[in-house]
């Protein structure tokens, strides 16, 4: 029996759709929205019937036969900490969504057109290794003072289909392996999988660890008070600046990698030093991560839409790390197969799907 897998994936200014035969991507469309159609929401759930309007049109486009799907499997949002795996969408985790009551991102629809496209076929809705994925382990929380918590937050879908692939790579099951992950794009996260569990991660979504295109990432803490307090900027300005503002974007007046090597080839020396120190920031983080399995790494993956350069990127962090680390290239994003596969897995009895409580 074949297993019809549709997939939702919103992002920030696009959505995101797949059709899988089982582990087979039959079609594939990426629906760009323009700033223009986006400006007339106030809140990213007000989006929810114009991004509805716009997955229906794909699928009469498409002319694909509903009733022939086993399952909707949409992108995780921002819940309540949970474990890794497959969640069923039920009415709990849509309310939390809806309110936004953890904060708001586009993945916050991921599970609501799910469940919106599937309980008229009553089939079932699913969400798989949303962004708060807390696995950590006790040491890894610790922050350096009572009023402070470390937090798990990062590419948790991309990170885990990453470190699946390595694992097989390398010839070893991914829950036998100490894999540390590295997802390069827009945010940057680095987490350390230790037998299947992310037991330590930076907090991607605020903006800690290294610097990114967007990101200003880890900052020096005295400075950082200092300027919270001179009246020069708003609680949002701060804000804006660690996230959306900062990093590559900060220093070079872009977040396009690509257009950083162009000007670099061109001979820019200041892009160099700023992408080089990105680079260098990447591979500290990943470093700091060998004490968490007692520095017995099977393989380091790096991952993400960044990691398609090659020449200077990946060139430089395999540099810093040195040739006695087993390093595994997976350049982009496997966010839509590995939503496909952890609705597989529960379709399989390969594992059961968990409830949003």
């Amino acid at each position: 029996m074949t297993h019809r897998i549709f997939v939702i994936n919103p992002g920030s200014t696009s959505t995101k759709l797949s059709l899988f035969h089982d582990e087979k991507q039959i079609l594939s469309e990426q629906i760009h929205h323009s700033l223009d159609q986006l400006k007339e929401f106030s809140t990213i759930i007000d989006q929810y019937h114009f991004r509805k309007e716009t997955i229906e049109q794909f699928i009469n486009k498409r002319k694909l036969p509903l009733t022939s799907l086993s399952v909707v499997v949409g992108r995780g949002g921002l819940l309540h900490p949970v474990p890794s795996g497959t969640f069923r969408v039920n009415n709990r985790m849509v309310e939390d969504l809806t309110a936004a009551r953890y904060g708001e991102h586009a993945s916050n629809l991921g599970a609501l057109l799910a469940k919106g496209l599937a309980d008229p076929l009553q089939i079932p809705a699913y969400i798989v290794d949303p962004v708060v994925i807390d696995e950590l382990d006790n040491v890894s929380r610790i922050a350096g003072h009572p009023e402070f918590e470390r937090l798990s937050l990062f590419h948790a879908l991309n990170q885990k289909a990453a470190a699946r692939e390595a694992a097989s790579r390398i010839g070893k099951q991914y829950d036998e392996a100490n894999i540390i992950v590295a997802h390069l794009g827009g945010g940057i996260s680095v987490g350390l999988h230790k037998n299947g569990r992310v037991v330590d991660v930076n907090n991607a979504l605020d903006g800690d660890g290294p610097f990114s295109p967007e990101r200003t990432g880890t900052v020096p803490a005295g400075q950082l008070v200092e300027i919270c307090f001179k009246g020069k900027y708003s609680h949002d300005q701060i804000r804006r600046i660690l996230k959306g503002e900062g990093g590559m974007v900060s220093y070079l007046g872009t977040n396009s990698t690509k257009e950083v090597v162009e000007r670099i080839e061109a001979g820019d020396s200041k892009a160099e030093l700023i992408y080089m120190a990105m680079a260098y920031q990447i591979a500290k983080q990943i470093m700091s991560l060998f004490p968490g399995a007692d520095s017995n790494i099977d393989a380091v993956v790096l991952t993400g839409g960044i990691v398609h350069d090659e020449r200077y990127m990946v060139s430089w962090i395999k540099q810093m790390l040195g040739r006695g680390v087993c390093i595994v290239v997976i350049p982009g994003e496997m966010e839509q197969k590995a939503l496909a596969l952890g609705a597989l897995r529960v379709l399989l009895g390969e594992e059961a799907s968990q409830e949003y409580r």
